[in-house]
């Protein structure tokens, strides 16, 4: 059962569905699930196809991905399902719709995950026109934040997912929980239609911050769901203090949430290493 007071969602980040059913059952509850290509590159299915020397070709790898999705479906039918478009640098806005409005018939419930960069968030101003629900990914800087929220303007609460890399930002010696924290206060001035979804959530201290800092949605590999579970899915107490260590704090930005999103800096190294690995991935499975 979910726990009394725990107003944040919890959404597994996982290309498998087997660990969608067990993090289900020691849960009791499951309200989302994001996926993308580095996930579902390294899932336990395409992993044994590959074993044996045999790669897909690339409608087969959309065919295996929507096979997951909507296994995926029937496991959690009402949560909502993170789908990632194919995009590197050179993908354009028009490609990206194409996969996006294919994608969104595998489930009812399917978000749409599109880069933060130019293609990207041309692409989602168009699906969000469209009524497709969207999720943002490889997000490291409120300017990109701020994009978001222009770009998909008019959009209603629940239609967009903001997906900052808290993680990822670690690695690179900053505080990705400030992140959170410095968007989560930059939307308080909005009108809500853009949700926070913690993301690359590596330890139980990320995930207890997320918490009490009142992101919208959180995602977490089974590893930290299971720790979670054993803990008896307690909350962060009232005392709690995330201990940040020697990671460089991100100072809070005051930025407009009016401007034109083309007035926003969408440019981050770790948005261009992360759209250049999760198309390495994606590629390394398909045939030549």
């Amino acid at each position: 059962m979910k726990p009394v007071g725990l107003k944040t969602k919890i959404f597994l980040d996982s290309g498998d569905s087997v660990e969608t059913a067990e993090i289900l059952g020691k849960l009791g509850f499951l309200d989302g699930q994001t996926t993308n290509p580095s996930l579902i590159a390294k899932s336990p299915e395409s992993l044994q196809r590959l074993k044996s020397g045999d790669k897909f070709t690339a409608p087969e790898v959309t065919d295996f991905y929507q096979t997951v999705i909507q296994k995926v479906a029937t496991i959690i039918p009402q949560g909502s399902i993170s789908i990632e478009v194919y995009a590197d640098e050179h993908t354009s806005a028009e490609a990206m719709i194409e996969q996006a409005k294919s994608f969104s018939t595998w489930t009812p419930r399917a978000q749409i995950k599109f880069p933060i960069t130019t293609a990207g968030l041309q692409a989602a101003a168009a699906a969000v026109a469209m009524g497709l629900s969207v999720n943002m990914t490889l997000c490291f800087t409120q300017q990109q934040a701020a994009a978001v929220y222009a770009a998909t303007a008019g959009a209603v609460k629940g239609q967009v997912y903001l997906s900052p890399f808290v993680g990822r930002l670690d690695d690179s010696g900053q505080n990705g929980i400030d992140l959170i924290k410095n968007i989560i206060q930059m939307y308080s001035a909005g009108d809500g239609h853009v949700e926070v979804l913690a993301a690359s959530v590596r330890t139980m201290d990320h995930f207890f911050s997320s918490i009490k800092l009142g992101a919208d949605i959180i995602t977490a590999p089974s590893k930290i769901l299971n720790e979670w579970s054993v803990g008896g899915l307690n909350l962060p107490p009232q005392d709690f203090v995330y201990h940040t260590g020697n990671l460089q704090p991100l100072a809070y930005e005051q930025l407009s949430l009016t401007n034109p999103w083309q007035e926003y800096d969408l440019n981050h190294p770790l948005t261009a290493k992360g759209l250049a690995k999760f198309a390495e991935d994606w590629n390394s499975i398909i045939k030549k």
